[in-house]
């Protein structure tokens, strides 16, 4: 192996005058890089964003990400005592780096919602970001998991995981979930049954690599829709009571979807 005195050195005085013009850096040497982001309205029930997208002049490769958007959150299915909860879970995510060529075209659709809040013990999931276009084949990111209610309290430390996928899954060189989030604890008003109980919280993920998250919680209140905005590919929030007799309870939609497409 080549030792570094090995190498040549180049002295001040050993440049020859005029070998570097300014023309040599007239074009930057990433001149065709750029990055390219899809989402719809940060709103709830977002039809999400769908475009044909054509590949720039000078454009060899693309990497391209997607996030789906994030599943609804829980109403209510029982009047006549307590629930616990489930948390909506983010989007699932998906990645694929593809060779292209300058003029391809390209279908980009960032997942909406579903268009309705939940009034059932069960929301709805999450919609699927894709890209369409030569090259891909199925690639996708699924929507996020559904919250839940529940008024069986004896699973309270129930959880499942939905992050493992197998390279090539869903069309992607690498897709990934979020932490299913597990029931949630309360505290009962013992003399008062299942008709009372203080404390109650729970988690909806975020959408995964993107970091967010929503908390809800309530410890004395009749009912509390979930009917407020969440950030994109975040699971939606639902709704709680900490009393009977309240069943008009609807949980929200979950954050819109997000497709990046960088292109060089």
């Amino acid at each position: 192996m080549a030792s570094y005195e090995s190498y040549k050195k180049i002295n001040a005085d050993g440049i020859v005058d005029s070998g570097v013009n300014a023309a040599d850096f007239s074009t930057a040497l990433n001149g065709t890089y750029g990055v390219k982001w899809y989402y719809g309205t940060p709103a709830a029930m977002t039809s999400g964003c769908c475009c044909l997208w054509t590949v720039p002049t000078g454009v060899k490769k693309l990497q391209i990400q997607a996030w789906g958007s994030g599943g609804n959150g829980n109403g209510f299915c029982s009047c006549n005592r307590c629930h616990h909860y489930r948390g909506a879970s983010g989007g699932y995510y998906n990645t694929k780096t593809i060779d292209v060529q300058e003029g391809w075209q390209y279908t980009v659709c960032a997942a909406g919602v579903y268009r309705c809040c939940s009034r059932e013990c069960t929301g709805c999931e999450g919609c699927a970001s894709y890209v369409n276009g030569c090259n891909l084949s199925n690639f996708c990111a699924h929507g996020g998991e559904h919250g839940f209610a529940n008024t069986s309290w004896n699973t309270q430390c129930h959880s499942e995981n939905y992050c493992c996928y197998a390279p090539g899954d869903l069309g992607g060189d690498f897709a990934m979930g979020t932490q299913d989030t597990g029931w949630s604890g309360t505290e009962y008003v013992y003399d008062r049954g299942f008709c009372h109980c203080w404390n109650q919280s729970l988690f909806a993920s975020g959408a995964a690599l993107i970091g967010t998250q929503a908390q809800m919680s309530s410890r004395h209140c009749w009912i509390r829709c979930g009917c407020w905005s969440v950030p994109y590919g975040n699971g939606g929030q639902s709704a709680m009571t900490n009393y009977c007799g309240r069943c008009c309870g609807q949980g929200g939609t979950g954050g819109g979807g997000l497709i990046k497409i960088t292109y060089f």
